[in-house]
């Protein structure tokens, strides 16, 4: 859709994509040209015979053959008073003329030879004879090629500045896509955006302030200037963004905050400045930055690089636009990030991003609209159970939600199936979690080995007391695991007390307890466990205060692979390490007495794994002699 200047990016991406092979062709033509103008240009310079200069030409002087010389540094050019015939090499004709020229060798006498040329009266003249060329032809055979070589490098310069413009001012005007709504379609709309309902209902006032502005106006009242969307990547900030622009009907501008940096400092700003200069021409509009984070990095979490930074400067720019000094320019900026705790403060201030909209994973009922809004175009068969497939997708967003439904359908399509089944998604739900199947040949003692280790986590999961159900057993290869283990929730859960996370602990150590119980030794199968663990039992003593010796202290901070103290000392390192060893070893303990007082079930589980390959709920708890449980309501977590 054309922007207010007339053209949009993908336009001028296009007219930089077709200048190149204009350019090669413009290239060509100009070196054809410049051949043909030589060859047709006529030449009327003579054609003169190269002499050797001894003997020919000194035996020519002394017999009193020469008319006229001229010279030119070392060329000598002249004029024969008889023909002559000169020898030419083996194999060519002889030819015979009475002009000729030749080359004094920088070591002949000169002063002889002008003794010579005088005593045989031959005309000397110091200016060489007429080449045959006008000067115009001249000049125009020199320049001709610059010329057209400049009119090349114009063409490109104008070609990149788009309509007449220069070269750096395209380089400066911002790469932001704009859609309009109310020409596009078909448009997003919020009934295209599901398991969000307070975001949406968030934005619904802005919607109406775009409608109607002066109802609140009259009232003095002034909409958010910003609004920043925060949550984790897939819970939909573009899709609610487009949704807000086709529901209020305004253009929509949309850009990643990456697209304003470039190497040069300025570059950015100038975008900036651009890009609002666009939306405020098309108001109401709404501008739309994604990954905010690129350029609104805190400033004082690094070193001071001062006002010449690239970034910075963007940023500078990017604050004062927000800020304004007109209240009645009805343009909404949308900001959107995973990482608002790293955004500067500037950028959170009222009259900025002033109004915060977090978009967090949907619960069970949100994930059930959303697949509902995803499977508008999918046939389901009468077995399809939404319902089901909500509950069974714990944790999911809608970007993975609308995985599994396309992976569903993609499965139904390769084996021939009229509509997508229950069986589908199932099988794309495991296969989104535990990756694709491996076809490998396993030997005998390795089957065995993970047979155990997921009898291991399955007995684990059975018999400790708060630990979540579990639903299914595999020891088929999956991605990069041999095996897994799937635990499903009863219902979704949004905060754990410490019973439960001991249990989290306790099943996940299951498998390596099996294979030490079982084969007196540990492998290497146990890794994904052992960082489940480990993250777990840390998150507890430094970021949830449930150790006793540390306290309702938040000492802990960085990320899965790195973390430090937070204003703490060594010694308050050192209790942090104590208190994870201690609760893994005191989970180690827990399940080793319970696999060792429940080894029976432990073989019959294995057992009926190494018989089957995969097993159900109701048959691990048929193999290990329980009884038969409740149906499942929620979805899995997995070991592996």
């Amino acid at each position: 859709m054309p922007g207010d200047s007339g053209t949009s990016g993908d336009d001028q991406r296009r007219r930089r994509d077709v200048s190149w092979p204009v350019l090669l062709a413009l290239v060509a033509v100009m070196v054809s040209l410049n051949v043909l103008v030589v060859a047709l240009v006529p030449n009327d310079r003579p054609v003169r015979a190269r002499i050797p200069y001894s003997p020919l030409f000194l035996d020519q002087v002394r017999a009193g053959n020469v008319a006229s010389i001229s010279s030119q540094g070392e060329t000598v050019q002249g004029q024969l008073k008889r023909e002559i015939t000169v020898p030419k090499a083996a194999g060519e004709a002889k030819v015979t003329t009475q002009l000729f020229s030749t080359e004094v060798p920088t070591f002949a006498n000169d002063t002889e030879l002008a003794d010579l040329l005088e005593r045989q009266q031959v005309e000397v003249n110091a200016k060489p004879p007429d080449t045959g060329r006008s000067f115009l032809e001249t000049v125009l055979l020199s320049l001709l090629p610059a010329l057209l070589l400049l009119g090349v490098i114009v063409f490109v310069l104008r070609r990149m500045s788009g309509a007449g413009g220069t070269a750096a001012s395209a380089f400066a005007r911002s790469r932001a896509r704009r859609v309009d709504p109310a020409a596009d379609a078909p448009r997003i709309t919020f009934a295209d955006v599901a398991g969000i309902d307070e975001a949406e209902e968030e934005l619904e006032q802005i919607v109406d302030f775009l409608r109607d502005p002066d109802k609140y106006r009259r009232l003095g009242a002034r909409i958010p200037r910003g609004v920043l969307l925060t949550g984790p990547p897939g819970t939909g900030k573009t899709l609610l963004a487009r949704a807000l622009a086709g529901e209020a009907q305004v253009p929509f501008f949309s850009i990643s905050a990456s697209e304003f940096v470039e190497l040069y400092v300025g570059v950015g700003a100038s975008r900036v400045r651009n890009l609002f200069t666009d939306a405020k021409k098309a108001a109401p509009a709404i501008v739309f930055v994604d990954e905010l984070d690129a350029i609104g990095r805190s400033r004082t979490a690094g070193p001071a690089t001062g006002g010449h930074d690239e970034r910075e400067q963007t940023l500078n720019q990017l604050l004062t636009e927000l800020d304004g000094f007109d209240a009645s320019t009805d343009v909404i900026v949308l900001g959107a990030t995973n990482r608002p705790e790293i955004l500067d403060a500037a950028l959170l201030r009222p009259g900025r991003f002033d109004r915060r909209v977090p978009l967090q994973a949907p619960d069970t009922a949100g994930r059930r609209q959303i697949l509902d809004v995803h499977v508008r175009s999918v046939p389901l068969a009468a077995d399809v159970d939404l319902d089901r497939l909500a509950a069974a997708t714990t944790g999911m967003v809608g970007a993975d939600l609308a995985n599994v439904i396309n992976e569903g359908a993609l499965l139904a399509a390769r084996r021939g199936h009229p509509q997508v089944e229950m069986g589908d998604l199932e099988e794309a739900l495991e296969k989104l979690i535990l990756g694709a199947e491996r076809r490998i040949v396993l030997s005998p003692e390795d089957r065995r080995r993970s047979a155990y280790h997921e009898a291991g986590h399955a007995i684990a999961g059975l018999l400790t007391p708060g630990a979540d159900p579990v639903r299914k057993v595999s020891i088929v290869p999956h991605g990069e695991s041999l095996g897994a283990t799937l635990s499903v929730p009863q219902a979704d859960r949004f905060s754990y007390d410490r019973g439960y996370l001991e249990a989290k602990i306790r099943v996940a150590l299951g498998g390596r307890v099996a294979e030490e119980l079982v084969f007196d030794e540990v492998s290497t199968g146990a890794q994904a466990d052992i960082k489940q663990v480990t993250e777990v039992a840390r998150d507890m003593v430094g970021a949830w205060g449930m150790s006793d010796r540390i306290g309702p202290i938040l000492v802990l901070a960085g990320n899965d692979l790195s973390w430090h103290p937070v204003d703490g000392s060594p010694d308050t390192a050192r209790v942090v390490d104590e208190e994870i060893h201690r609760i893994v070893e005191d989970a180690l303990d827990a399940v080793r007495a319970l696999l060792r007082d429940n080894r029976a079930r432990l073989d019959a589980v294995a057992a009926a794994l190494l018989e089957h390959e995969t097993l159900e709920e109701d048959a691990i708890r048929a193999a290990a002699g329980l009884p038969p449980a409740p149906p499942p309501a929620g979805v899995a977590t997995i070991a592996g």
